[in-house]
């Protein structure tokens, strides 16, 4: 399995985010790196269609926290960007998430990294060119 993945359109989407599934096999708690605009929520939003979610996938910058259903489950979808400091995510209730074996999808997780579980899939995001966007998966496991 390649665990990195050029795309040079935003077409390509759900091909990607058919691999991620796969590379995956079955670990549901990612984490999504990558610049501002990198496409990080347009790309959790294909992600969310791979898994069957009907609900509209918006960006939880103000919120921390969108919630959407699937036929596996929960899905919780978290936006960092916005956190002042780790008792921000205590105050949301954070463990209930990251441990509820639902899949959790984290924006920004640079600002809570001491608080990620001990394994999870990392999926870095570049841009390569105007409309081209390297993705590279990894297993993260502490």
């Amino acid at each position: 399995m390649n665990n990195s993945i050029t795309i040079n359109s935003i077409n390509e989407l759900g091909t990607v985010a058919e691999s991620l599934l796969y590379f995956a096999n079955g670990d549901r708690f990612f984490v999504f790196e990558g610049d501002m605009a990198a496409g990080k929520t347009t790309f959790i939003k294909a992600f969310c269609e791979a898994i069957g979610v009907k609900d509209v996938v918006s960006s939880p910058t103000f919120s921390i926290v969108n919630e959407y259903e699937s036929p596996a489950g929960a899905v919780y979808h978290f936006d960092f960007y916005r956190l002042k400091n780790l008792q921000e995510a205590y105050d949301i209730g954070y463990e209930e998430y990251f441990y509820s074996n639902s899949y959790c999808l984290v924006e920004w997780p640079q600002k809570v990294e001491e608080l990620l579980p001990e394994q999870y899939i990392k999926v870095s995001i570049n841009i390569t060119g105007d409309s081209q966007r390297r993705f590279d998966f990894e297993r993260v496991v502490l």
